[in-house]
């Protein structure tokens, strides 16, 4: 089996794992309890070397940085970093404002992971084609834009699908509804939390309501800023 197959399924756990743990780092306060005396204090590990960045842009050799000389991929963060607005980056500024200069993980990544880690083209030209198909039929005014509504749509229909897959496997009288003893598996583990009424019985509006919950690690505030473009892109 080739590295694009064995890769793909670690890859989405990986998206969503990071996401889970950005997450529990913003909400997490730092731990402000003083070191023991005589333990040693490590720093935190950045892939981002200030010095080296001032270095190499730092055309006038004045130590700071103009707008002028930031590569043009991150001019338009220029306001974030310069915070004392003195329309020049120094050394402590761009040390604390590093954050913004590194590329922001998101769901979407997998796509290019998908292109970049694959040595099989066959593999992943199929992989591709199979979530280009689908985000086709999300669009379905065919504006060449998918629309919250559309995904909405689109999310419904498939949580449906699940229920029915299970109702299937599951419901063996046929009676509409899924017993204690036709539970099996993550539904059995889970009937419990998914009984909703308590009449020991699982109903389509049950399982619906249990298959369209989002896992709470994953769970993040919407907001209205557009995401900014990965860096390469730029």
């Amino acid at each position: 089996m080739r590295r694009f197959v064995l890769w793909f399924p670690v890859l989405l756990l990986l998206v969503a794992g990071l996401l889970a743990s950005e997450d529990r780092k913003e909400k997490t306060a730092p731990d402000k309890t003083p070191p023991k005396e005589g333990a040693k204090t490590s720093k935190p590990v950045s892939l981002f070397d200030v010095d080296e960045f001032i270095k190499e842009y730092d055309t006038n050799k004045d130590g700071v940085l103009s707008k002028d000389e930031l590569p043009e991929r991150f001019r338009h963060l220029f306001a974030k970093l310069d915070t004392d607005g003195d329309g020049k980056i120094s050394r402590a500024e761009l040390e604390k404002g590093v954050v913004h200069l590194q590329a922001k993980r998101r769901p979407s990544d997998f796509v290019f992971i998908l292109v970049e880690m694959s040595d099989c083209d066959e593999c992943c030209a199929e992989e591709l084609q199979e979530v280009y198909t689908f985000l086709r039929k999300l669009d379905r005014n065919k504006d060449g834009k998918i629309l919250p509504e559309e995904l909405k749509k689109a999310r419904e229909e498939l949580v449906q699908k699940r229920v029915d897959g299970i109702f299937r496997d599951l419901d063996a009288n046929k009676d509409g509804k899924i017993s204690r003893e036709e539970a099996r598996g993550f539904v059995r583990r889970h009937f419990k939390e998914l009984d909703t009424n308590g009449d020991g019985f699982l109903s389509r509006e049950e399982l619906t309501q249990g298959a369209s919950a989002v896992p709470g690690g994953l769970k993040k505030e919407a907001t209205k800023e557009t995401p900014k473009s990965r860096p390469e892109e730029k």
